[in-house]
């Protein structure tokens, strides 16, 4: 196990348009991109890798993803990202080609070794829908990969939740066959975690007995309406992403995950001055 605790990072639904363009004519999501990576890179001590849990980009088209890349260019550290309902498998799969996809055709599931921890990405997208669904080979996958390294933790990520959360628009496509995975998960206690998005808002519940967050974006969040008051809308609401901290040791360590706001804040201060006192 190491000795220091490996750090996961995960942004979400980043939802590039062509330069120039803003997302429902009014958010810059490649500034809050750029911001979002500015952030990554300077926290300290450096994540060991990034996870992009879906919508990378938002129509899409290949020039989205061209633009994606020239604004992860500057992250310092390794990513993988997974498709959502806004992305394109096949454009996802030219656009980053060296990925370690378990398929050469279909799902683009991944399975990534970080210092002693696995981390499986999972394609719960369908071309042309906004619902969720794991397909029977991406199933398949899951199952064989888990049952073939029984010592290692391991955590999951796809795009769609596999539970309700409450807003009532989303909740129409989160993630169809949420019972399938939960059989899985269920077989194989090295689960540790399950982190999703699509919803552009911070949840945590659990999901077959671990925990599930939902990882906000950095750019603009669902509008949290739990009554079904208005029209599915949006706000521009301070943006984050998640920090999986994995701290090795018995029964699969131990799994904390931080909130992280992006952007620039006064302090950090001392709570003690020279002499020992508090200030």
């Amino acid at each position: 196990m190491p000795s220091k605790p490996v750090l996961i990072a995960q942004i979400s639904d980043l939802h590039i348009k062509p330069p120039g363009a803003l997302a429902y004519g009014r958010v810059d999501t490649a500034k809050a991109l750029e911001r979002c990576v500015a952030a990554l890179s300077a926290f300290e001590p450096a994540p060991d890798f990034v996870v992009i849990s879906g919508d990378l980009v938002d129509t899409p088209s290949v020039e989205e993803y061209d633009y994606l890349k020239r604004l992860l260019a500057p992250l310092r550290v390794p990513f993988a990202g997974i498709p959502g309902n806004h992305d394109s498998r096949a454009w996802m799969r030219g656009a980053f080609p060296g990925a370690p996809y378990a398929h050469a055709t279909g799902p683009l599931d991944q399975r990534i070794e970080v210092n002693g921890l696995d981390l499986l990405l999972l394609d719960s997208s369908v071309a042309g829908k906004p619902h969720g669904m794991l397909e029977p080979s991406t199933l398949q996958w899951l199952d064989a990969t888990l049952a073939a390294a029984l010592d290692r933790p391991a955590l999951l990520f796809l795009h769609h939740p596999p539970f309700k959360g409450g807003i009532w628009h989303m909740d129409r496509q989160d993630l169809f066959n949420a019972a399938e995975l939960a059989a899985i998960v269920r077989r194989h206690p090295r689960v540790r975690l399950i982190g999703c998005g699509h919803v552009h808002r911070a949840m945590l519940t659990s999901f077959a007995g671990i925990p599930v967050t939902l990882c906000p974006a950095p750019n603009h969040a669902v509008d949290l309406d739990l009554g079904q008051l208005r029209e599915p809308s949006f706000k521009v609401e301070p943006p984050a992403f998640h920090l999986h901290t994995w701290f090795g040791g018995p029964d699969f360590g131990q799994l904390v995950t931080h909130q992280v706001p992006i952007g620039q804040f006064d302090g950090p201060h001392p709570f003690f001055g020279p002499d020992g006192k508090l200030l």
